[in-house]
Protein backbone atom coordinates (compact mmCIF):
# COMPACT_ATOMS: atom_id res chain seq x y z
CA UNK A 1 0.00 0.00 0.00
CA UNK A 2 2.78 2.68 1.10
CA UNK A 3 4.35 1.57 -2.45
CA UNK A 4 1.54 2.64 -4.41
CA UNK A 5 0.81 5.55 -2.49
CA UNK A 6 4.25 6.78 -3.66
CA UNK A 7 4.36 6.25 -6.55
CA UNK A 8 -0.23 8.07 -6.75
CA UNK A 9 1.61 11.03 -4.88
CA UNK A 10 5.01 11.13 -7.44
CA UNK A 11 2.87 10.73 -10.54
CA UNK A 12 -0.02 13.47 -9.06
CA UNK A 13 2.57 15.80 -8.63
CA UNK A 14 4.48 15.59 -12.15
CA UNK A 15 0.79 14.79 -13.92
CA UNK A 16 -0.55 18.31 -12.10
CA UNK A 17 3.17 19.72 -14.29
CA UNK A 18 1.72 18.04 -17.00
CA UNK A 19 -1.96 19.55 -16.37
CA UNK A 20 -0.44 23.00 -16.98
CA UNK A 21 1.05 22.55 -19.74
CA UNK A 22 -1.94 21.00 -21.46
CA UNK A 23 -3.94 23.96 -20.67
CA UNK A 24 -1.32 26.07 -22.18
CA UNK A 25 -2.19 24.13 -25.39
CA UNK A 26 -5.27 24.04 -24.83
CA UNK A 27 -6.31 27.89 -24.37
CA UNK A 28 -4.37 28.68 -27.64
CA UNK A 29 -5.75 25.79 -29.23
CA UNK A 30 -9.11 27.26 -28.45
CA UNK A 31 -8.36 30.95 -29.61
CA UNK A 32 -6.75 30.13 -32.61
CA UNK A 33 -7.06 26.33 -33.99
CA UNK A 34 -2.80 26.77 -33.53
CA UNK A 35 -1.13 23.75 -32.08
CA UNK A 36 1.51 25.62 -30.34
CA UNK A 37 4.68 23.19 -29.97
CA UNK A 38 6.82 26.39 -28.63
CA UNK A 39 4.58 25.34 -25.11
CA UNK A 40 7.37 23.67 -23.50
CA UNK A 41 9.91 26.12 -23.83
CA UNK A 42 8.13 28.54 -21.71
CA UNK A 43 7.99 25.56 -19.26
CA UNK A 44 11.74 25.93 -19.52
CA UNK A 45 12.58 29.62 -19.38
CA UNK A 46 10.09 29.92 -16.19
CA UNK A 47 12.37 27.58 -14.42
CA UNK A 48 15.82 28.49 -15.79
CA UNK A 49 14.36 32.33 -15.41
CA UNK A 50 13.32 31.64 -11.80
CA UNK A 51 17.06 30.35 -11.59
CA UNK A 52 18.85 32.83 -12.90
CA UNK A 53 16.93 36.00 -11.35
CA UNK A 54 17.41 34.17 -7.79
CA UNK A 55 21.38 33.51 -8.08
CA UNK A 56 21.51 37.53 -9.78
CA UNK A 57 20.38 38.49 -5.40
CA UNK A 58 16.65 39.13 -6.37
CA UNK A 59 14.53 38.51 -3.08
CA UNK A 60 12.49 34.65 -4.46
CA UNK A 61 8.84 36.01 -4.88
CA UNK A 62 10.61 39.18 -7.18
CA UNK A 63 12.67 36.58 -8.87
CA UNK A 64 9.73 34.36 -9.33
CA UNK A 65 7.24 37.15 -10.53
CA UNK A 66 9.66 37.89 -13.65
CA UNK A 67 10.43 34.40 -14.29
CA UNK A 68 6.31 34.37 -15.21
CA UNK A 69 5.95 37.90 -16.69
CA UNK A 70 9.06 37.35 -19.06
CA UNK A 71 7.80 34.12 -20.81
CA UNK A 72 4.57 35.58 -20.98
CA UNK A 73 6.61 38.47 -22.88
CA UNK A 74 7.87 35.97 -24.69
CA UNK A 75 4.72 34.62 -25.61
CA UNK A 76 3.63 38.13 -27.12
CA UNK A 77 6.40 38.27 -29.16
CA UNK A 78 6.35 34.96 -30.53
CA UNK A 79 2.80 35.53 -31.28
CA UNK A 80 3.30 39.07 -33.04
CA UNK A 81 6.72 37.77 -35.49
CA UNK A 82 5.79 34.41 -35.87
CA UNK A 83 1.85 33.58 -36.00
CA UNK A 84 0.34 37.23 -37.11
CA UNK A 85 2.24 37.56 -40.54
CA UNK A 86 0.99 34.47 -41.38
CA UNK A 87 -2.68 34.22 -40.24
CA UNK A 88 -4.87 32.01 -42.09
CA UNK A 89 -1.52 29.55 -43.34
CA UNK A 90 -2.66 25.79 -42.99
CA UNK A 91 -2.48 24.30 -40.13
CA UNK A 92 0.87 22.40 -40.75
CA UNK A 93 2.38 25.35 -41.44
CA UNK A 94 1.39 27.10 -38.13
CA UNK A 95 2.86 23.88 -36.54
CA UNK A 96 6.11 24.12 -37.90
CA UNK A 97 6.50 27.84 -37.42
CA UNK A 98 5.82 27.14 -33.61
CA UNK A 99 8.57 24.02 -33.61
CA UNK A 100 10.89 26.68 -35.26
CA UNK A 101 9.90 29.01 -32.34
CA UNK A 102 10.76 26.85 -29.84
CA UNK A 103 14.08 26.09 -31.61
CA UNK A 104 15.16 29.74 -31.62
CA UNK A 105 13.82 29.95 -27.97
CA UNK A 106 15.94 26.70 -26.93
CA UNK A 107 18.83 27.62 -28.81
CA UNK A 108 19.03 31.21 -27.28
CA UNK A 109 18.78 30.10 -23.68
CA UNK A 110 21.45 27.75 -24.18
CA UNK A 111 23.75 30.36 -25.67
CA UNK A 112 22.81 32.60 -22.74
CA UNK A 113 22.33 30.10 -19.56
CA UNK A 114 24.61 27.27 -20.70
CA UNK A 115 24.18 23.46 -20.56
CA UNK A 116 24.33 23.24 -17.08
CA UNK A 117 21.20 21.46 -14.94
CA UNK A 118 19.74 24.10 -11.98
CA UNK A 119 17.39 23.77 -8.97
CA UNK A 120 15.49 26.09 -6.87
CA UNK A 121 14.94 25.76 -3.26
CA UNK A 122 12.27 23.86 -2.20
CA UNK A 123 9.44 26.99 -1.37
CA UNK A 124 8.60 25.42 2.03
CA UNK A 125 11.58 23.32 3.15
CA UNK A 126 12.94 19.64 2.61
CA UNK A 127 11.26 17.90 5.43
CA UNK A 128 8.82 15.49 4.07
CA UNK A 129 5.81 14.51 5.09
CA UNK A 130 4.84 10.92 5.64
CA UNK A 131 0.71 9.73 5.17
CA UNK A 132 0.33 5.61 5.16
CA UNK A 133 4.32 5.06 4.76
CA UNK A 134 4.73 6.92 1.65
CA UNK A 135 6.31 10.07 1.76
CA UNK A 136 5.40 13.56 0.11
CA UNK A 137 7.35 16.70 -0.75
CA UNK A 138 6.51 20.29 0.73
CA UNK A 139 7.12 21.01 -2.67
CA UNK A 140 4.50 18.57 -4.16
CA UNK A 141 1.72 20.56 -2.38
CA UNK A 142 2.94 23.73 -3.94
CA UNK A 143 2.56 22.28 -6.92
CA UNK A 144 -1.20 20.86 -6.99
CA UNK A 145 -2.04 24.01 -4.63
CA UNK A 146 -0.44 26.29 -7.17
CA UNK A 147 -2.32 24.41 -10.30
CA UNK A 148 -5.88 23.83 -8.27
CA UNK A 149 -5.84 27.81 -8.29
CA UNK A 150 -4.84 28.00 -11.57
CA UNK A 151 -8.05 25.75 -12.96
CA UNK A 152 -10.68 27.53 -10.50
CA UNK A 153 -8.98 30.98 -11.92
CA UNK A 154 -9.52 30.35 -15.36
CA UNK A 155 -12.73 28.86 -14.47
CA UNK A 156 -13.87 32.52 -13.13
CA UNK A 157 -12.03 34.10 -15.79
CA UNK A 158 -13.67 32.43 -18.61
CA UNK A 159 -17.41 32.45 -17.31
CA UNK A 160 -17.36 35.80 -15.08
CA UNK A 161 -15.59 38.31 -17.56
CA UNK A 162 -15.62 40.04 -20.41
CA UNK A 163 -12.22 38.90 -21.81
CA UNK A 164 -12.53 35.72 -20.73
CA UNK A 165 -16.34 35.58 -23.19
CA UNK A 166 -14.14 37.43 -25.32
CA UNK A 167 -12.19 34.72 -26.35
CA UNK A 168 -14.82 31.88 -25.47
CA UNK A 169 -16.50 33.18 -28.48
CA UNK A 170 -13.32 33.69 -30.31
CA UNK A 171 -13.10 29.77 -30.40
CA UNK A 172 -16.39 29.12 -30.94
CA UNK A 173 -16.75 31.47 -34.24
CA UNK A 174 -14.16 33.25 -34.95
CA UNK A 175 -15.97 35.27 -37.71
CA UNK A 176 -19.02 35.93 -35.78
CA UNK A 177 -16.79 37.00 -32.95
CA UNK A 178 -15.19 39.72 -35.08
CA UNK A 179 -18.61 41.25 -36.57
CA UNK A 180 -20.37 41.88 -32.98
CA UNK A 181 -16.84 43.78 -32.81
CA UNK A 182 -14.55 41.49 -30.24
CA UNK A 183 -10.75 42.19 -31.51
CA UNK A 184 -9.87 38.55 -32.66
CA UNK A 185 -6.20 39.87 -32.68
CA UNK A 186 -6.18 41.00 -29.18
CA UNK A 187 -7.85 37.21 -28.20
CA UNK A 188 -5.01 35.47 -29.90
CA UNK A 189 -2.15 38.00 -28.12
CA UNK A 190 -3.97 37.39 -24.46
CA UNK A 191 -4.12 34.09 -25.32
CA UNK A 192 -0.44 33.24 -25.79
CA UNK A 193 1.17 35.70 -23.27
CA UNK A 194 -1.60 33.34 -20.76
CA UNK A 195 -0.52 30.00 -22.12
CA UNK A 196 3.33 30.84 -21.42
CA UNK A 197 2.29 32.74 -18.17
CA UNK A 198 1.02 29.15 -17.32
CA UNK A 199 3.66 27.11 -18.59
CA UNK A 200 6.01 28.92 -17.31
CA UNK A 201 4.12 28.46 -13.45
CA UNK A 202 5.07 24.80 -14.16
CA UNK A 203 8.38 25.28 -14.78
CA UNK A 204 8.68 27.21 -11.40
CA UNK A 205 7.01 25.04 -9.57
CA UNK A 206 8.79 21.71 -10.58
CA UNK A 207 12.32 23.16 -10.87
CA UNK A 208 13.07 22.40 -7.18
CA UNK A 209 11.73 18.80 -7.69
CA UNK A 210 13.23 17.82 -11.04
CA UNK A 211 15.86 20.37 -11.69
CA UNK A 212 16.12 22.19 -14.58
CA UNK A 213 18.27 22.50 -18.09
CA UNK A 214 18.07 24.01 -20.89
CA UNK A 215 16.21 21.59 -23.20
CA UNK A 216 14.00 20.21 -20.73
CA UNK A 217 10.98 21.71 -22.56
CA UNK A 218 11.01 18.98 -25.11
CA UNK A 219 10.14 16.40 -23.12
CA UNK A 220 7.97 18.22 -21.20
CA UNK A 221 6.09 20.20 -23.42
CA UNK A 222 4.83 16.79 -25.49
CA UNK A 223 3.92 15.20 -22.16
CA UNK A 224 1.53 17.98 -21.85
CA UNK A 225 0.43 17.86 -25.35
CA UNK A 226 -0.18 14.11 -24.83
CA UNK A 227 -2.42 15.26 -22.19
CA UNK A 228 -4.32 17.88 -24.22
CA UNK A 229 -5.08 15.31 -26.46
CA UNK A 230 -5.69 12.42 -23.89
CA UNK A 231 -8.61 14.79 -22.39
CA UNK A 232 -9.87 16.34 -25.52
CA UNK A 233 -7.91 18.90 -27.21
CA UNK A 234 -9.84 22.25 -26.71
CA UNK A 235 -11.42 21.01 -23.47
CA UNK A 236 -9.77 22.91 -20.20
CA UNK A 237 -11.04 20.17 -17.75
CA UNK A 238 -9.98 17.48 -19.78
CA UNK A 239 -6.44 19.04 -20.37
CA UNK A 240 -6.50 18.93 -16.30
CA UNK A 241 -7.65 15.09 -16.16
CA UNK A 242 -5.41 14.17 -18.85
CA UNK A 243 -2.15 15.82 -17.39
CA UNK A 244 -3.28 14.14 -14.49
CA UNK A 245 -3.80 10.88 -16.44
CA UNK A 246 -0.26 11.45 -18.00
CA UNK A 247 1.35 11.45 -14.99
CA UNK A 248 0.35 8.76 -12.91
CA UNK A 249 0.45 6.36 -15.59
CA UNK A 250 4.16 7.25 -16.23
CA UNK A 251 4.77 7.11 -12.21
CA UNK A 252 3.01 3.31 -11.88
CA UNK A 253 4.93 2.24 -15.19
CA UNK A 254 8.41 3.49 -14.04
CA UNK A 255 7.58 1.80 -10.83
CA UNK A 256 6.13 -1.81 -11.41
CA UNK A 257 7.41 -1.66 -14.96
CA UNK A 258 10.68 -0.28 -15.75
CA UNK A 259 11.84 3.13 -15.35
CA UNK A 260 14.05 2.49 -18.39
CA UNK A 261 10.22 2.85 -20.36
CA UNK A 262 8.81 5.62 -18.37
CA UNK A 263 9.22 8.20 -20.95
CA UNK A 264 7.54 6.08 -23.48
CA UNK A 265 4.41 5.86 -21.11
CA UNK A 266 2.55 8.68 -22.14
CA UNK A 267 2.93 8.08 -25.90
CA UNK A 268 1.14 4.30 -25.49
CA UNK A 269 -1.39 6.29 -23.60
CA UNK A 270 -1.95 8.83 -26.83
CA UNK A 271 -2.21 5.64 -29.28
CA UNK A 272 -4.64 4.00 -27.58
CA UNK A 273 -6.50 6.96 -26.68
CA UNK A 274 -6.43 7.91 -30.49
CA UNK A 275 -7.59 4.57 -31.79
CA UNK A 276 -10.21 3.98 -29.50
CA UNK A 277 -11.31 7.38 -28.09
CA UNK A 278 -10.05 9.90 -31.32
CA UNK A 279 -12.00 12.98 -29.69
CA UNK A 280 -10.56 12.21 -26.59
CA UNK A 281 -11.70 11.49 -22.94
CA UNK A 282 -13.67 14.76 -23.11
CA UNK A 283 -13.39 15.76 -26.83
CA UNK A 284 -16.47 17.47 -28.95
CA UNK A 285 -18.30 15.53 -31.31
CA UNK A 286 -16.27 16.60 -34.36
CA UNK A 287 -13.01 15.95 -35.48
CA UNK A 288 -10.60 17.26 -37.93
CA UNK A 289 -8.05 15.73 -40.11
CA UNK A 290 -4.90 17.57 -39.85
Amino acid sequence: MAEFLQFLFSGITVGATYALAALGFTLIYNASNVINFAQGEFIMLGGMLAVFFSQAGLPLPVALALAIAVPALVGIVVEKLAIEPVKGAETVTLIIITIGASLVIRGLVQVWLGKGTFSLPAFSGDVPLHFMGATLMPQSLWVLGVTAVVVVALWYFFNHTLHGKAMLATSHNRTAAELVGINTNWVLLMSFAMSAAIGAMGGILVTPITLTSYDVGIMLGLKGFVGAVVGGLGNGLGAVVGGLLVGVLEAFGAGYISSAYKDAMPFVLILLILFFMPRGLFGGKSTDRV
